[in-house]
């Protein structure tokens, strides 16, 4: 195990925020996992590559950050299994998989982040979601000491959200995650944007798809700091769908299970008229609304600012609650956004 103290972490989450943690231990092996229970204070967090973490204040709490890497792929007649350690960068492995003809994460490509973050928000993009493929992801319980196996079911994937967000919340880490891939591939071209492909695309022609439709709308973070989409869609009642369209007919709109209709929300923050807005050194992209961006600030609070703001102009217009999809971090560790503004 590396550990560092009183480390910056402005290179460690696309913001480019500058703050301090006390401390900073990077697990390396398996082997350094039974050292973290002691060294865990009741402030940490558990940092990947920190594409969807947001920094707020100067000081950050005591940080984990697993580097534990490996691809290793297995093969039955029917499917490739595949087992992936959490410190991998995400794009990678769907590169990986893909020129070793292990089809099904094409839709998921230039997703930022490692694969042990992808579990915990069940990431998702253009129809597909990692829960679709993930069979069981490998989990080390600080009470116990020990690794645990969590299947599919147990990790009680839902829209950018698990266990690991809830009950198991700051309870243990992610070590490796393990998908399975069906042999027999069938293309996704349900969403917008790749509907335009032709049905017999290879997965190498939509990933390249998905790649340039991704660079496009979103803005590269290593040349503008961002965390990608800031906001979740919301999703709502197929009555509350009705009413909302009678006024605003061109609303769009994605069907979803149990009468519930989602909604764009970058379409909703264009619409309340803060595309390309700017203050304070951070904005909303010029480009995709969906997507909160720091052009010079150091500041983490700018952009909750922002984000407060967004949110409240969007409920103005259309009595619609968008809440981030970015996790926020203060010194006393990750901390929910309504709290956090309704303290400030």
């Amino acid at each position: 195990m590396e550990s560092n103290q009183q480390f910056c972490l402005q290179k460690n989450n696309s913001f480019n925020v500058r703050t301090i943690c006390p401390t900073i231990h990077i697990l390396n092996t398996k082997d350094d996992l039974a050292k973290l229970p002691e060294l865990i204070t009741d402030n940490f967090y558990i940092l990947g590559e920190g594409s969807n973490t947001l920094f707020v204040e100067e000081r950050a709490p005591l940080i984990i950050k697993p580097e534990l890497k490996g691809i290793d792929v297995f093969e039955s007649q029917d499917k490739h299994v595949v087992k992936i350690g959490a410190g991998e960068n995400w794009h990678n492995l769907v590169e990986t998989c893909l020129t070793r003809g292990i089809y099904g994460l094409e839709n998921l490509a230039l997703i930022p982040g490692s694969v042990g973050a992808a579990p915990v928000q069940n990431i998702g993009a253009y129809g597909v979601e990692f829960a679709d493929f993930c069979t069981y992801v490998l989990w080390y319980d600080f009470a116990s000491n020990q690794i645990k196996t969590l299947t599919n079911q147990d990790c009680r994937f839902r829209y950018r959200d698990s266990i690991f967000k809830n009950e198991l919340y700051n309870k243990g880490i992610i070590i490796e995650v393990v998908m399975a891939f069906p042999k027999k591939w069938h293309a996704n071209l349900s969403y917008a944007g790749l509907d335009v492909l032709a049905e017999d695309s290879s997965p190498i022609q939509i990933m390249e798809k998905v790649i340039s439709l991704r660079q496009a709308k979103l803005p590269d973070p290593n040349i503008l700091a961002n965390a990608g989409s800031f906001f979740k869609n919301p999703v709502i009642s197929m009555q509350q769908f009705k009413s909302l369209q009678k006024t605003f007919p061109d609303i769009p709109h994605y069907p979803q299970a149990e009468n519930q209709t989602k909604l764009a929300a970058g379409w909703l923050i264009e619409q309340a008229g803060l595309k390309g807005y700017r203050e304070r050194g951070v904005g909303v992209h010029q480009q995709q609304a969906l997507v909160l961006v720091n052009y010079e600030s150091t500041k983490g609070s700018d952009i909750v600012d922002l984000a407060a703001l967004v949110q409240q102009r969007v409920f103005s217009k259309f009595a619609i609650s968008i809440t981030p999809e970015v996790r926020m971090v203060t010194a006393n560790g990750e901390q929910d956004f309504a709290q956090l503004i309704k303290h400030k």
